[in-house]
């Protein structure tokens, strides 16, 4: 509760007047476009996802990443487009993820681009498998300013870790996170606020009790129970767990089916947005092969996309039927 109560500050110290009242425009215009149907739009993103690769060491078989199998360009993401980014939005962008697809440690530029965007006070976040945080990796992590890493651990032993993780090693993981947490305590760093991420399958629901105590035992700051998303889920699938509880779908006798109903409004459309290695950008991090692009960062300033014909045209969409976006149908934000 300490380490939560200290990131929240953290998160707070990152505000001001010009963030604060771009955040309440973009919340005011939101519930306009809601209310009325039409696409309001009077603020900046408050928060960017943005890709540093889509290169991975690990063959999740639910990722594009680790299948292999993007339809779009894969790459590296280069200093120049994202300084330039982040030089037009510091002033209105509070919370920054350095991660869409991929690990963003294979990025060697990673934890400068961390560095530039803490050093412009903006909040930073990423996700990562762990295998690349050795003693040396963890110490640049603590002094990059990086504000908050999840790190995925879906099983307390190797064989239902690798169920999963195909590839990767639990003990790497595990040490990863010791070196994290034995840097952080050592340079008696506030930052960064570290979460382990349990992804529950059927292999490994009955594991929940174990990674409760383990996180425990390795120090992280909070343990997150996450929903698995599988993309042939409506004939059942083997990694749907048994309890309906940690599922994020139901069964029907026609099937599986995403739980509760959608609701035609959703808050990323206007809070944030994604940007992918090579400056496309896309609504949200569901859209994982970039298949609606509204705008390119490299023939366009973000403001101009932003509020762009594309991105309101979505958005417009968005409002009047999100059951018929194809990549809203795997997603639980804004349900009933």
């Amino acid at each position: 509760m300490r380490a939560q109560i200290i990131d929240a500050f953290t998160f707070f110290s990152k505000l001001s007047i010009p963030r604060v009242w771009n955040f309440f425009l973009l919340w005011l215009s939101y519930h306009l476009s809601k209310n009325t149907k039409r696409a309001f739009v009077w603020g900046l993103p408050f928060s960017s996802s943005i890709e540093p690769t889509t290169s991975c060491n690990l063959r999740c078989p639910q990722c594009p990443s680790g299948l292999r199998s993007f339809s779009r360009p894969t790459g590296m993401l280069q200093g120049d487009l994202y300084k330039t980014y982040i030089d037009e939005q510091y002033r209105t962008l509070t919370y920054l993820i350095l991660y869409f697809q991929g690990e963003p440690y294979l990025n060697k530029g990673f934890l400068d681009m961390v560095r530039y965007a803490s050093d412009k006070k903006i909040y930073t976040a990423t996700s990562t498998n762990a295998h690349y945080l050795d003693v040396q990796s963890a110490n640049e992590t603590v002094q990059s300013g990086l504000n908050r890493i999840i790190i995925s651990i879906d099983g307390i032993d190797q064989e239902s870790y690798a169920k999963y993780r195909i590839g990767g090693k639990l003990e790497k993981v595990l040490e990863g996170t010791k070196n994290l947490v034995q840097v952080k305590k050592e340079s008696k760093s506030k930052t960064p606020f570290i979460i382990w991420q349990f992804i529950v399958f059927k292999h490994n629901e009955n594991q929940l009790p174990e990674i409760k105590r383990l996180a425990k035992e390795y120090g992280v700051d909070h343990l997150d129970i996450k929903s698995a998303q599988v993309y042939d889920y409506e004939s059942g699938n083997d990694l749907i767990p048994e309890n309906e509880k940690h599922r994020r779908y139901t069964q029907q006798a026609a099937g599986f089916v995403i739980k509760n109903e959608w609701l035609n409004h959703c808050w990323r459309m206007w809070q944030g947005c994604v940007i992918t290695w090579d400056g496309i950008v896309v609504p949200c991090c569901f859209d994982k092969d970039a298949t609606h692009r509204l705008g390119d960062l490299k023939h366009a300033p973000f403001k101009n996309i932003w509020f762009g014909d594309l991105y309101f045209e979505f958005r417009n969409q968005l409002l009047s039927g999100r059951d018929k976006i194809d990549i809203c149908k795997n997603c639980t934000e804004g349900l009933k």
